[in-house]
C-alpha cells in the first residue's frame, strides 16, 4: 500500500492508499479539508475534534441526498473488506491518538 502525505487545516498526515486510489484519495482530502476550514473559519467552534465531527456529519448529510448504489453483491466481498480493513485502521489511528484529527 502506497503512502501519501496530506494537509487538513494545515496539519499535515500520512495516510495510506491503495494504488491507483491517489486522485480519489486527493478528493476525499480536499473535500474534507475545505468543510473544516468552513466550520472553523466561521468562529465559533475552535477545538479540532469537534469541527471533525460537524464536518464529518455535513458531509455525510450531503452523501444522503445522492442517489443510492446498488447494494453489494453477495458473491463480491472485496469491497466489505475493504471497508472492514479501513474502519480497523481508523479505528487503530483513533485509539492511539485519542483524537478524531
Amino acid at each position: 500500500m502506497k503512502q501519501i502525505e496530506v494537509q487538513i487545516m494545515g496539519q499535515g498526515y500520512v495516510l495510506g492508499c491503495p494504488e491507483g486510489g491517489e486522485t480519489r484519495l486527493s478528493e476525499a482530502v480536499g473535500k474534507v479539508d475545505q468543510a473544516m476550514c468552513k466550520i472553523r473559519d466561521a468562529g465559533k467552534i475552535k477545538a479540532r475534534d469537534r469541527i471533525a465531527v460537524l464536518a464529518a456529519l455535513n458531509l455525510a448529510f450531503d452523501l444522503t441526498d445522492r442517489p443510492a448504489t446498488p447494494p453489494l453483491r453477495a458473491d463480491d466481498g472485496s469491497h466489505s473488506t475493504d471497508l472492514h480493513n479501513l474502519l480497523q485502521r481508523m479505528d487503530a489511528v483513533l485509539a492511539h491518538d485519542n483524537q478524531l484529527i
